[in-house]
């Protein structure tokens, strides 16, 4: 049976792996240090903890869900006590890609990160419908890169992960780089920022005498139904009007060089900022 030690099990996202991971395949070790953590996992899950070098020993794989400011420390605390092949496994590309991982050849580096459910789905579960984040009741699309290690890796991280993020629709396959332009790149720096000028929009609109409940209900139909065209959800195009609003709307919005988020060395200060 492959063995995965769980670092950082009692934690929010560890307490949702750990949750996954039971009934699977796999011979899962939670590690934990917090007393708080240790609680949650046995009250919760019925679940207890081993300390970290039992945990480790004959370990496949390490899975580290600990807060990406701790992934350096962490990983550079068990490094030594890693067997060759071992495969370290990450949940988010920013310690990985800004370097953080401890300089082992012999280690096997997968990084994997979920795109949490689709704003277009089939979902008709009321559970599934309000699983935002992922990994409960509503499936989801993930990411996943094999930084480093033998090509035939790639299958059992594959499997990990599909077994952590679970249920998976689409498991794509991207480079530790990619997986840094799609976040904090894309889905932070970008989207996140802007919907959040967009709720200040909302905002300023009831400041100056909308409705709160009638400005949101008008701006969510609105995301819908545009988002669905623009994304190529649905076929469609938009009115004139709609058109020369987009055009006027952009440049007032948007600088010119906006697109200089995705370039490298602006990754490489983003996760900096959060490492």
């Amino acid at each position: 049976m492959t063995s995965i030690a769980l670092f950082g099990a009692g934690g929010k996202m560890g307490c949702r792996l750990a949750k996954n991971l039971q009934g699977s395949r796999f011979d899962v070790r939670h590690v934990e240090v917090s007393e708080a953590g240790k609680a949650r996992l046995q009250t919760e899950l019925g679940l207890s903890t081993l300390p970290a070098d039992a945990a480790l020993e004959g370990a496949d794989a390490v899975i580290l869900a600990v807060p990406d400011t701790a992934i350096g420390k962490v990983a550079a605390g068990i490094a030594d006590k890693l067997a060759a092949g071992t495969m370290l496994v990450i949940l988010d590309a920013a310690a990985p890609f800004a370097g953080h991982l401890p300089n082992r050849d012999d280690l096997t580096y997968f990084v994997t990160h979920p795109c949490h459910p689709p704003i277009f789905n089939d979902e008709t579960d009321p559970a599934a419908k309000r699983d935002f984040f992922g990994g409960v009741a509503a499936k989801q699309h993930i990411v996943s890169a094999l930084m480093q290690g033998p090509e035939a890796h790639y299958a059992l991280g594959e499997e990990i992960a599909k077994v952590i993020w679970a249920p998976v629709m689409r498991s794509h396959r991207i480079t530790v780089e990619q997986m840094a332009m799609l976040e904090p790149g894309l889905s932070e720096t970008l989207c996140a920022s802007l919907l959040m000028v967009m709720r200040q929009a909302m905002d300023e609109c009831v400041s100056r005498g909308v409705p709160k409940e009638a400005a949101r209900d008008f701006l969510l139909g609105h995301m819908n139904v545009l988002g669905a065209v623009i994304f190529e959800e649905t076929p469609g195009v938009f009115s004139d009007a709609c058109n020369k609003a987009i055009e006027f709307g952009i440049p007032v919005l948007m600088k010119d060089d906006w697109k200089r988020i995705f370039n490298r060395d602006e990754l490489t200060e983003s996760i900096r900022r959060i490492t």
